[in-house]
């Protein structure tokens, strides 16, 4: 599989191909990425959380496509704004990790005050 450098090359490069560049303003991308993102949402509506774990076959594929859009609409924000989406994730782990404390946070879904 690709790594995400590969996929946000492959995604520039596409967009480049169809002169798509002049529409890719991160406002533009981000608007669209909550399009697909509410989209993937749309599968689980109505769901019960049992439910939502145990998508048939054909279900799970459209799961899986309206992913592949998010992490593509994803990709193309970062790359546009220089931001490397795994070193974000990872600086906010460390950031989590400080403001929910396993020995205070485990098993709660509860919301703590900074």
């Amino acid at each position: 599989m690709d790594s995400l450098a590969e996929l946000k090359n492959k995604l520039r490069n596409f967009a480049r191909e169809r002169d798509w560049e002049q529409f890719h303003s991160p406002k533009n991308l981000a608007m669209a990425m909550i399009v697909e993102a509410a989209e993937l949402v749309e599968h689980f509506q109505w769901l019960t959380a049992e439910q939502s774990q145990t998508l048939d076959a054909s279900k799970l594929e459209e799961v899986r496509q309206e992913i592949g859009d998010v992490l593509i609409y994803l990709t193309r924000i970062a790359d546009q704004l220089g931001i490397d989406p795994v070193a974000a994730a990872h600086d906010k782990m460390v950031i989590n990790a400080e403001k929910y404390p396993a020995e205070l946070a485990r098993g709660s879904a509860a919301k703590f005050k900074p």
